[in-house]
């Protein structure tokens, strides 16, 4: 039997001048953050309508008589925290956008610590919602958007921490900096999620 002589290789193109990593919409896993932020802000806005359903159907007086709304203080105080938090977390992203091994890791190590400090009034606002999760649907619904909320909150300084963990112990390359960007956005929807959300909580139970 007669071997088949191996097929001509034809090269159809020359790749060697596309670089070897992408950062922002060019990185694959951008799309994917943001695909996160889709499906968790879907999840944000079907808490809010289930409280909005409660509210205008279902309870004569919202609150119900005899509960208070939730105490204002340390909702203010974490949402001004949350706010001013923007200001490190953007430059963060830009240091990372413009590869600067130095700034990130201070960055992220400055978010690290911020994010864990918004734990504080973030546990205070829990105790000071005047309302049991068990209590009636009100309670539930609040209790449900705070923890919905602060979930977030949890799971992104969570990954910060991590994130800041490697940054200090390995040398940083394109994908580490598209890293660090991944999450400052992703802190950027947890930021902007929690404004409608404390408008619900702490808004429509003094103005209905």
């Amino acid at each position: 039997m007669t071997p088949t002589p191996p097929r001509a290789v034809e090269i159809v193109g020359d790749l060697s001048a596309l670089p070897a990593s992408a950062s922002g919409a060019r990185h694959l896993v951008w799309w994917g953050n943001i695909g996160f932020m889709l499906i968790e802000g879907t999840g944000f806005a079907l808490a809010a309508a289930a409280y909005l359903y409660l509210m205008t159907q279902q309870a004569p007086a919202w609150p119900p008589a005899g509960t208070r709304p939730p105490d204002l203080t340390w909702g203010l105080v974490f949402t001004l925290g949350l706010l001013a938090s923007e200001l490190p977390n953007l430059w963060v992203r830009r240091r990372a956008l413009a590869k600067d091994a130095r700034g990130v890791r201070i960055g992220v190590a400055a978010m690290t610590i911020i994010g864990l400090l918004l734990m504080v009034p973030r546990g205070l606002e829990l105790a000071h919602l005047n309302t049991r999760w068990d209590s009636d649907a009100y309670g539930s619904v609040v209790w449900m958007l705070m923890i919905l909320h602060t979930s977030h909150v949890v799971t992104d300084c969570g990954d910060t921490v991590v994130q800041a963990a490697w940054l200090f112990t390995h040398e940083i390359g394109d994908d580490q900096f598209a890293d660090v960007e991944d999450n400052a956005n992703y802190w950027t929807f947890v930021v902007l999620t929690w404004l409608p959300i404390g408008a619900i909580v702490y808004g429509l139970a003094r103005l209905w």
